[in-house]
């Protein structure tokens, strides 16, 4: 497979898992917003939000003041946000259309379909509601677009690339809404309840698709030790960080298969393998969740660069 359509279906993927997550984030900092009691708590909460996708400096340049109007268009319709669903509907698009002739028709029309649609919403038509029925709607076109590929396309090496590219942009997402409340998540605060707020744990969880999930494994309270371990550690979570890692290896050892070689991303998905399968909660912990969750990011981002470098991506 060429280099060029390797690359635009890792990223065609990548882009549309990133607006389900763009969309996942904004609801999550939307809603702690309207929970938050304390004075200047909502921009708080939103500000964190942007952090966390590291948005919050290139905000900063464009608004002065983080409320729920101005994050939203930031998040959802500024052209000139990369990350913003505008631009990883229209970035997602384009990389289709590149490599029309590499998907089925049926991710084709999804695809081309959602950012018609997408592009004829009215910001100034978005608020409050409104705000989280466009959320919604972003969530099941990126679920729609997934279901046509995982039942359409053959399973090769296009298949592997656009399988990486989606768990790559999970993992990435799932150490974001993590890192938002970190410092909650501190071996002195085990019980989520009393002077942390559970309405912003379930919310949490809800982000990551993972509030029902979470009571059928857990049945006692909400504990950080718990949710921390449900969304890093437990592998039959489908947006832990390990099985994310377990995910993006498969596929990669799939391309292995394929051209008959083992690359460097190979050697970068093995240390980012070692980083969540050598440790449980209590080191992860006792060596600082925050900084753990800036590892595997720069772990994860490491397997993007020599997967690029290893098929040729330009």
């Amino acid at each position: 497979m060429l280099g060029r359509t390797a690359q635009n279906l890792f990223w065609l993927s990548r882009y549309v898992e990133r607006a389900e997550n763009m969309a996942r984030l904004l609801e999550v900092g939307y809603r702690m917003s309207l929970t938050s009691r304390r004075e200047g708590g909502a921009s708080e909460h939103l500000v964190s939000m942007l952090k966390a996708a590291e948005m919050d400096e290139a905000f900063a340049e464009r608004h002065e003041v983080a409320d729920v109007d101005t994050v939203a268009h930031f998040m959802m319709f500024d052209p000139a946000n990369p990350s913003s669903v505008y631009s990883c509907l229209l970035a997602a698009r384009t990389n289709a259309r590149s490599v029309r002739t590499a998907i089925t028709t049926d991710m084709w029309e999804s695809m081309n379909g959602a950012w018609l649609e997408f592009s004829q919403i009215k910001p100034r038509d978005v608020r409050g509601a409104k705000l989280l029925g466009l959320l919604q709607w972003v969530r099941q076109r990126s679920h729609e677009f997934r279901g046509a590929l995982l039942g359409t396309i053959l399973r090769d090496d296009g298949f592997a690339f656009l399988q990486a590219g989606n768990f790559v942009e999970r993992a990435d997402n799932t150490a974001r809404i993590l890192d938002m409340k970190y410092y909650v998540l501190l071996p002195r605060s085990s019980l989520v309840g009393g002077e942390i707020d559970i309405q912003q744990w379930t919310l949490i969880l809800r982000a990551a698709s993972a509030h029902r999930s979470y009571g059928h494994v857990y049945h006692d309270r909400y504990k950080a030790h718990n949710i921390a371990d449900f969304l890093i550690l437990r592998t039959e979570m489908p947006r832990s960080l390990v099985y994310c890692a377990h995910f993006v290896r498969d596929n990669l050892n799939l391309l292995a298969r394929l051209y008959g070689r083992r690359e460097a991303c190979h050697e970068a998905m093995d240390d980012l393998l070692k980083l969540v399968e050598g440790t449980n909660m209590d080191q992860i912990f006792a060596h600082g969740l925050h900084e753990f969750l800036n590892d595997f990011i720069d772990g994860n981002n490491r397997v993007t660069d020599t997967l690029s470098a290893s098929y040729n991506f330009y």
